[in-house]
């Protein structure tokens, strides 16, 4: 399959799905936490698939490298973030596990991605 543009991209589908997951975990937050973890969460979770798409349209491997570690920084954020709430008790058990698990996978496949463009592999 030949990639097209970010949306082929599988990373970025999947930093979708982490998004995604990760507002409807957020959505059962206490009401308290709507403009503090869960605000902060969200904007992590939506910063991975949007600094992949922005990196892929600036059409430079060295601005990519750049997004595509922004998008690796967000993705350790939001991993943060969510260890603590889990810790808090905030929302579903499994829910927490299907993000952590999604998410774990989203940054090997950054790292990998970005490996491969640092060596000039497409």
């Amino acid at each position: 399959m030949t990639i097209q543009n970010y949306k082929d991209l599988i990373v970025w589908q999947k930093s979708m799905e982490v998004a995604l997951e990760v507002y409807r975990l957020t959505g059962k937050f206490p009401k308290s936490e709507m403009f503090g973890s869960a605000n902060q969460m969200r904007r992590s979770a939506f910063s991975v698939p949007s600094n992949i798409a922005e990196g892929w349209a600036r059409k430079s491997s060295g601005n990519y490298l750049q997004f595509l570690s922004i998008a690796s920084g967000s993705a350790a954020e939001l991993e943060t973030q969510l260890i603590l709430t889990r810790k808090l008790g905030y929302g579903d058990a499994i829910l927490y596990k299907k993000i952590l698990d999604l998410l774990l996978e989203v940054q090997k496949m950054l790292n990998s991605f970005r490996s491969k463009i640092k060596s000039g592999v497409n």
